[in-house]
C-alpha cells in the first residue's frame, strides 16, 4: 500500500509540472500574435446530434463538461479507495486533515463574501478560492526533495481529498441551474442498474461505461453539472474481486491516472488559463472579484487550515503528524492556497450563466493568489524543513 502511495505522489508531482507548463503556455499564446487564434479555438462550436437529442457547445465547454467528467470519475475512484482501505479509512488519522480542510474552505469563502458583499452577481463566485490543487502543491514539494517527510505529504494529500469531497458537494448543491425533473429522473434511474451490476460483482467495464454515458448526458440536460456523473459512476465500481487477486477499481484508477494527469488536466489548464494581460491595470487587480479570489486563496487558506489545525490540537481532538513541526505545517497551509484547477472549474460554473463577464477578474485572482501561495509556501518550507543529509554530503 505504501508503494502505491509513493507511486501516486510521483505521478501527482509530474502532473503538477506539466500543469505549470500548460498554464504558462496558455498565457504566452494568449498574449502573443496567436491570441486571436487561441480565442477562436476555444470558442469553436462542436455539435453532436442523434435524432432529437442535440448537444451543441463551444470546444471550451466540451472540455470543461466532457473531459473533466473523466477527471471527476478518477477523483471518485480515489475517494472510494481512500475511504474503504486508504488514509480516510482510519478515523484517528483523518482528524487533523479533515479539520484543516473545513477551515481551508470556510475562511476563503468568508473573505471573498466580505469583499464582494452587496454585489449579488459577484457573490456567486464565493466558492472559487475554497479549493486546493494537489498536483501543483505536490510539484512544490518535489522542489524540496526528500526534505519533506512522508507524514507531511500524507497530511496534504488527505486534506486535498477531503477538500475534493467538499468541492463536489458545493458543485452539486450550489451550481445547478434550471433543473429539469425529467432529465434528472433519467439520471437517477441509471443508478438502479449500477447497483445491480455492483451487487452481482460484474467486473466488465463496458456496462458501467455505457450506463455512465447515459447518466452524463442526462445530467448535462438536467441543469445539474454533468461532471458529477463521473463521481457517481465511480462509487459503483467494485473495489475487490472475490474470486481473483485483482481489483477492478485499482486497475481503472491505474489506467486513467496517466491519461488524466498528462492529457486531460493539461488540456483543461491550457484552454482555461489563457488570460490576455495587455490591458490589465491596477483597477483590474483591485476589482472585488479579483481581490476576493486572490485574498481568499492566499490569506483564507493559510489562516483557515493553520488555525483550524492548531485549535484541533489544542483541544485534543487531533495531533500533529510525526516528524512535523508547526512552522512546517504553516508552510503546507500556504501551499493549500494553490487552487488552480478546481478554482478555474468552479469559476467557470459560477459566472457562465450570469450574463456578466467576470471570468477575466476570476482568472486574474486565481493566478495571482495561487502564484503567491506557491512561492511563499516554498520559501517557508525551504527555511523550516531539515536539510537533506545527502545534500549536505554533496556540498
Amino acid at each position: 500500500m505504501l508503494h502505491a502511495f509513493r507511486d501516486f505522489l510521483k505521478l501527482e508531482t509530474a502532473s503538477g509540472t506539466i500543469l505549470i507548463v500548460a498554464a504558462a503556455g496558455a498565457m504566452v499564446v494568449a498574449n502573443s500574435p496567436l491570441g486571436d487564434l487561441y480565442a477562436a479555438l476555444i470558442d469553436t462550436p462542436v455539435e453532436i446530434r442523434i435524432g432529437a437529442l442535440e448537444i451543441a457547445k463551444p470546444l471550451l465547454l466540451w472540455i470543461n463538461d466532457g473531459l473533466m467528467a473523466v477527471f471527476f470519475f478518477l477523483i471518485g475512484l480515489e475517494l472510494k479507495r481512500e475511504i474503504v482501505e486508504g488514509e480516510l479509512s482510519d478515523l484517528r488519522r483523518i482528524g487533523l486533515p479533515a479539520v484543516g480542510a473545513v477551515g481551508g474552505m470556510l475562511f476563503p469563502a468568508l473573505i471573498y463574501v466580505f469583499l464582494n458583499r452587496g454585489d449579488p452577481v459577484a457573490l456567486q463566485g464565493w466558492a472559487i478560492p475554497a479549493a486546493t490543487d494537489i498536483a501543483f502543491a505536490m510539484a512544490v514539494f518535489a522542489l524540496l526533495g526528500s526534505r519533506v517527510p512522508l507524514s507531511l505529504r500524507v497530511f496534504l494529500v488527505s486534506l486535498a481529498i477531503i477538500d475534493d469531497i467538499g468541492a463536489i458537494l458545493i458543485i452539486a448543491l450550489f451550481y445547478s441551474n434550471d433543473v429539469s425533473p425529467l432529465a434528472l429522473g433519467v439520471a437517477g434511474a441509471c443508478l438502479v442498474p449500477l447497483v445491480v451490476l455492483n451487487r452481482r460483482g460484474v467486473l466488465e467495464r463496458t456496462p458501467y461505461v455505457l450506463i455512465g454515458l447515459v447518466m452524463w448526458t442526462a445530467l448535462l440536460k438536467s441543469g445539474v453539472h454533468a461532471t458529477l456523473a463521473g463521481v457517481l459512476l465511480a462509487l459503483f465500481i467494485p473495489i475487490r474481486d472475490s474470486e481473483a487477486q485483482h481489483s477492478p477499481l485499482h486497475e481503472l484508477e491505474h489506467d486513467l491516472h496517466t491519461t488524466v494527469a498528462f492529457f486531460i488536466l493539461p488540456v483543461f489548464a491550457f484552454v482555461n488559463a489563457g488570460l490576455p494581460l495587455a490591458n490589465v491595470s491596477l483597477a483590474d487587480l483591485l476589482h472585488p472579484v479579483s481581490l476576493g479570489v486572490a485574498a481568499g486563496l492566499f490569506f483564507g487558506n493559510q489562516i483557515g487550515v493553520f488555525f483550524s489545525c492548531w485549535l484541533a490540537v489544542r483541544v485534543g481532538i487531533a495531533h500533529l503528524p510525526p516528524d512535523v513541526e508547526w512552522k512546517q505545517l504553516y508552510g503546507t497551509a500556504l501551499l493549500c492556497g494553490i487552487g488552480f484547477t478546481m478554482s478555474l472549474f468552479i469559476g467557470s460554473l459560477a459566472f457562465e450563466s450570469t450574463g456578466v463577464d467576470l471570468l477575466f477578474d476570476e482568472r486574474l485572482g486565481i493566478i495571482a493568489g495561487s502564484l503567491l501561495s506557491g512561492v511563499c509556501g516554498y520559501l517557508v518550507l525551504r527555511a523550516t524543513l531539515p536539510v537533506d543529509p545527502r545534500q549536505t554530503q554533496k556540498e
